[in-house]
């Protein structure tokens, strides 16, 4: 394992634990997308279904468990226990856009035609896209609290590591995989927007808000 990806997971892991402190300090998930969460839990379970028929290693069974299991715990308290501070009015993305779209690619440019590839490229082209609902929801409010800002940072900087990671391996493995690289990259220039009013006002102490 390569620096990069060693610390694109733990950036990975950092963005669940500061989404998990933010809902649990707070006892509130406002400002957080439901459907942001959701779909994430949709694109590990899918992606991960090699659990059951492969092993690669004790750590990376240990990772697709943990994402499985804290993208359904992070999903059910903003269902059940903190449902109520939940901001379903500016949550408005539709997200079954998404879905139907990633599906779409996913039958019509597959890493391969065996059922679980299939899934695993339907997962990768809705990864690329399902913080859309998060970035649109803090559009529409204009500002977010830090620590989500923090949170969405996180999970921005781990897939650029990753296109960091990506392009690592084909010079030193020779390692190519188009479909993972080209959502990567269209997922990491969602974030462009993100990155910069962060590195600009956050960094500096100050509230996440959209110029004026």
């Amino acid at each position: 394992m390569n620096i990069f990806r060693l610390v694109a997971d733990l950036l990975h892991l950092a963005s669940i634990f500061i989404l998990l402190l933010k809902i649990q300090q707070t006892k509130s998930c406002a400002g957080v997308s439901l459907k942001t969460q959701a779909l994430y839990f949709v694109v590990f379970v899918t992606r991960y279904l090699d659990l059951f028929t492969h092993f690669y290693s004790v750590y990376n069974s240990l990772m697709k468990l943990f994402f499985i299991a804290s993208s359904a715990y992070i999903v059910y308290l903003m269902w059940k226990p903190y449902r109520p501070t939940y901001s379903a009015s500016t949550d408005t993305f539709r997200a079954e856009f998404l879905i139907v779209g990633a599906a779409l690619l996913g039958l019509a440019f597959p890493d391969s035609w065996h059922i679980l590839d299939i899934l695993w490229s339907f997962s990768i082209y809705l990864e690329a896209v399902a913080i859309l609902p998060q970035l649109f929801q803090m559009t529409r409010t204009g500002e977010a609290e830090t620590i989500t800002s923090h949170y969405v940072f996180a999970l921005g900087a781990y897939r650029a590591l990753y296109l960091m990671n990506w392009i690592y391996r084909y010079y030193t493995e020779g390692y190519m995989d188009v479909i993972a690289w080209v959502a990567g990259a269209v997922q990491t220039i969602l974030y462009a927007d993100f990155f910069y009013i962060y590195l600009t006002r956050v960094m500096r102490g100050r509230l996440f808000s959209l110029p004026v």
